[in-house]
């Protein structure tokens, strides 16, 4: 799609800066019951679509929503850059994997079919042959997810309620990673049409949840669970962290900022790293007001290991109720520090505030740090376009759901947690919510380095060291060989079974 950064053609800069005004005006844009059950009522419904005189089905998704299901037809997204071979051993598996399903689903379902033969048979053994049982089941389920979400786009709401009260009734069990999702994007849906509809109902805003940023970033077992079992975010932080000492290597004082700290542990890395070397390391943690008990307990833990390594530590906090309160009086810098700033899904959360995400960009250039490292979600979930938002939210979180099944399976009750408390909120309100609504906002690392090349910076090639890190954390985990590594560019790229989760990239200033 694009070459690295430095050979852009002043063509796809305009481009992809583009896309920063066009989207939303902004910067940027129990048992599962039988199938035969539900046959009946499920083929009136789609029945009642519009056909052509020989029978055919006009599938009314959107071109640019056909686009996004075609593009993620082949089970590993192809990147520009090349593949990384990963040493463990390839992960054994014994089901389909849930964006395998949804690949065929969202294949199946784009292709014009003679009276709609592949979702009134429930068993259309001609097409899911090679799958089994669940996974034919599975299928089916999500072109029944896939024709509500058509429904709702279309604000045909009776025929979409219907629709998802099937779907409903199919993946309540949650059984699967797939009827899971299914499940939560049903949720998810009926949240959209109460919004729509202006009515308030108890599977749709009755049922409200918010995303508990408090789980996020406490190590309580939830989070320690998904640390510890799932390997992606294990990738991202030592190898983010390896790209920081490298560049303060020879410094004997080291200033690390981090503008979403959560519990720290990326830090405990560093502090190994450096022990015996540094004369003094300071990290300064930048959150809102009402975390400041959170951050400050992280703190805590900091000095406490920093201490066991007998290291000379120091943890500041700046607290702010707003980021356009932040100046760089605040951030007490020393002319003899080195400085580096860590990122960790801090400019995702300001998508949606382009006023606040330029001024952090100006903080950030006053400060002037040796590196930038940076650590975002990898997907393009930000469209106006709802299907569009839906199809690609759909990949992204499949994606997560799979990784959760495969590395979580002996640990239920921390999986369910995650997912009820963490991803569904998410899903519901990329799909459900519009406008400023909207807080959860996903670019790819593409339109990222477009908006960093704004304020001077320019992209920072990742180590040789960097990717073995990340290698040897994917050896060290029993799942390990299911995650993929990609470059983009000089960013890293971390995948699940070739979908696409998770950017790493570094940046100065030029």
């Amino acid at each position: 799609m694009f070459e690295e950064h430095e050979n852009f053609t002043t063509e796809q800069e305009q481009l992809l800066l583009a896309q920063f005004a066009s989207i939303d005006d902004l910067y940027f844009d129990i048992l599962s019951l039988p199938f035969q059950s539900c046959e009946e009522e499920i083929s009136s419904i789609l029945n009642s679509e519009s056909h052509d005189s020989e029978g055919t089905r006009h599938v009314l998704f959107p071109q640019s929503s056909l686009e996004i299901l075609n593009k993620h037809k082949n089970r590993f997204r192809r990147l520009n850059g090349k593949k990384i071979a990963i040493g463990s051993p390839v992960y054994q598996q014994t089901r389909s994997s849930t964006n395998n399903i949804i690949h065929f689903a969202a294949e199946k379902f784009v292709e014009p079919t003679s009276q709609l033969s592949v979702l009134s048979d429930p068993y259309a053994s001609s097409l899911l042959e090679d799958f089994s049982d669940e996974d034919s089941k599975n299928v089916q389920l999500v072109m029944y997810l896939l024709s509500s979400a058509e429904k709702v786009g279309e604000k045909h709401y009776d025929r979409a309620m219907k629709l998802l009260n099937m779907c409903e009734k199919l993946s309540i069990g949650k059984n699967n990673s797939v009827q899971r999702l299914v499940y939560y994007f049903t949720e998810a849906l009926y949240e959209k049409i109460d919004r729509e509809t202006g009515r308030i109902t108890p599977k749709g805003l009755g049922n409200k949840q918010f995303l508990d940023e408090d789980l996020l970033m406490t190590p309580n077992p939830t989070i320690l669970a998904f640390h510890e079992l799932v390997p992606l975010s294990h990738v991202t932080k030592f190898a983010g962290i390896q790209a920081i000492i490298e560049r303060v290597a020879e410094a004997k004082k080291v200033h690390i900022i981090d503008f979403d700290i959560c519990t720290g542990v990326q830090f405990t890395i560093l502090m190994q790293a450096l022990e015996g070397q540094l004369d003094h390391l300071k990290i300064t943690a930048v959150g809102i007001k009402s975390k400041k008990g959170i951050i400050e307990e992280t703190g805590k833990r900091l000095e406490n290991f920093a201490n066991s390594l007998n290291l000379s530590f120091s943890f500041n906090l700046i607290m702010v109720s707003d980021i356009l309160e932040l100046n760089e009086s605040r951030f007490e810098l020393d002319e003899d520090e080195t400085i580096a700033v860590y990122a960790a899904y801090v400019f995702k959360n300001m998508i949606g505030e382009p006023d606040r995400l330029e001024h952090l960009m100006k903080m950030i250039k006053i400060i002037n740090p040796c590196i930038m490292v940076v650590t975002e979600a990898e997907a393009t979930d930000n469209s106006p376009v709802f299907v569009d938002r839906f199809v690609e939210a759909l990949f992204f979180y499949g994606a997560f759901f799979d990784s959760m099944e495969d590395c979580m399976k002996n640990d239920e009750l921390n999986r369910q947690i995650a997912e009820e408390r963490i991803f569904s909120p998410a899903i519901r309100n990329i799909v459900a919510a519009e406008g400023d609504e909207r807080k959860i906002r996903h670019v790819s690392i593409d339109v990222w380095r477009a908006f960093f090349a704004r304020f001077g910076m320019r992209e920072v090639e990742l180590s040789m060291s960097s990717t073995y890190q990340a290698n040897l954390v994917l050896e060290s985990f029993t799942c390990g060989g299911s995650c993929t590594l990609d470059t983009n560019g000089k960013s890293l790229i971390i995948g699940w079974k070739g979908t696409s989760l998770n950017s790493l990239s570094a940046w100065r200033f030029q």
